[in-house]
């Protein structure tokens, strides 16, 4: 909200073509290539396999970083006959996690 007595110039909207960001946004850099680049590629591996086992145990964090990050995004279909249900997800996100095995 402009200032009382502000210029209301300033309200006005950019002319057709004109961005109002013209460098865009920034690109962020590989969080993989950052993690091979300080840890190494067995550094990086042994952190995969930290986040497998703490997903096979159950720990939904892990899973959620493990299928993002390693995997690209993921969806998992948590509803079964229109009920959604934990043990159900659990099953899809333990055959996701057997099926790209190391």
């Amino acid at each position: 909200m402009a200032k009382k007595g502000g210029n209301p110039q300033n309200l006005k909207p950019f002319p057709k073509g004109v961005s109002g960001n013209p460098k865009g946004r920034p690109v962020l850099p590989d969080l993989k290539d950052l993690l091979e680049e300080e840890l190494g590629d067995e550094g990086t591996r042994e952190i995969i396999k930290g986040l497998k086992s703490a997903a096979k145990k159950g720990n939904v964090r892990a899973a959620e970083l493990l299928l993002d990050r390693v995997y690209g995004k993921q969806t998992i279909p948590l509803e079964v006959n229109g009920e959604l249900t934990l043990t159900d997800a659990r099953a899809a996100l333990l055959a996701k996690l057997g099926a790209n095995k190391e």
